[in-house]
């Protein structure tokens, strides 16, 4: 039987190079820093005042997400199974004079109390993840109020590239063959959890690896605004990000 530890999602990220170069390979150029600003300012604003707020950030990676937040002022704790991304994030967190508490942990069972923080935040994570309905019991089992995280949808054209990348996969090459997923499959767990969506964001309708390609953030910008006036950011944009907050007992 294959262990959760032996998933892709954890043996590429255990590489000290892999960690060195993924943020300039995840938010490197023109599309990269529109991706990564879109974020950052979709996250403040569905979290709010930042300022003493106690936050998890759930696979955290090399802490982009962990150090915008803790510069707004927020108590941040920073998870990720990789102890080579969490060195960078510790560098990073260094230069900046930023304070972050950085652990190493999983996703699937976090070491914490329940309603430890009032806030858990998961980027980029759930596509990845082995058991992602059990990651997302986690994130709202540790949160007292709000939990953010974003997944790729399953009625944009990121589906096809996902089942792309699963075809890759399977041929033996190397590559993140991650899931897309339905609204009503996030909604369904995360009733189960006790949770409800209080608002969602979605970024793009062409897939992110196109606006790469052509590698210009006007024509994204001007594409992106021509389609979600034609109403199609809201039927097939991705990725999605949600904020969905405890259902009052």
């Amino acid at each position: 039987m294959t262990r959760k530890t032996d998933h892709y999602s954890y043996t590429m990220y255990a590489d000290p190079a892999m960690a060195q170069s993924f943020d300039d390979r995840r938010f490197g150029g023109p599309i990269g820093e529109l991706i990564a600003g879109t974020q950052a300012r979709i996250v403040a604003n569905m979290i709010g005042r930042l300022h003493d707020r106690r936050i998890l950030d759930v696979g955290t990676g090399t802490g982009r997400a962990a150090l915008m937040l803790a510069r707004g002022g927020a108590r941040v704790t920073a998870v990720d199974a990789s102890e080579d991304m969490l060195h960078v994030a510790r560098q990073r967190a260094a230069d900046q004079l930023v304070t972050v508490e950085f652990v190493r942990g999983d996703a699937h069972q976090l070491q914490f109390e329940d309603r430890t923080f009032e806030i858990s935040v998961c980027l980029r994570v759930l596509m990845h993840a082995p058991d992602w309905a059990q990651c997302l019991g986690e994130l709202c089992r540790v949160a007292d109020r709000i939990v953010i995280f974003d997944y790729p949808s399953a009625t944009s054209l990121a589906a096809i590239e996902a089942a792309g990348r699963r075809l890759t996969r399977a041929a033996g090459r190397r590559t993140e063959p991650y899931r897309v997923f339905r609204k009503a499959r996030i909604e369904q767990a995360l009733r189960r959890s006790g949770f409800r969506v209080r608002s969602i964001h979605r970024q793009f309708v062409l897939p992110i690896q196109f606006h790469r390609i052509v590698g210009s953030r006007r024509f994204t910008e001007f594409s992106e605004g021509l389609l979600n006036r034609a109403g199609l950011l809201r039927l097939f944009g991705s990725p999605v990000t949600v904020c969905a907050e405890r259902c009052e007992s």
